[in-house]
């Protein structure tokens, strides 16, 4: 996983996500987009580790920060860092 910045004020306000109700994957999402976790794509151990840290079905997620395709997201009470590849493979709406 890569690590992202968090810079003071990047986020704008924005509205959620789950207010479409399409599925999209989470590099989709901008700062400050709230969503919830439909399903986690992919198998193996990089599954079981998204699993782990929070991110599944019905999990409220939200966007803290988004710079250069890496994500700080909030989850289930705890900063993740994921880069654009990892967050793709998570499905929110």
């Amino acid at each position: 996983m890569s690590h992202a910045t968090v810079v003071e004020g990047a986020c704008r306000q924005s509205t959620s996500a789950s207010s479409s109700c399409q599925p999209m994957p989470l590099a989709f999402l901008r700062c400050g987009d709230v969503a919830k976790v439909v399903r986690v794509r992919g198998k193996g151990e990089v599954h079981h580790h998204l699993e782990n840290l929070g991110f599944v079905e019905g999990a409220s997620v939200s966007v803290v920060s988004e710079q250069a395709g890496n994500f700080i997201v909030q989850v289930k009470g705890a900063n993740v860092a994921l880069d654009r590849s990892v967050a793709s493979k998570i499905i929110v709406a």
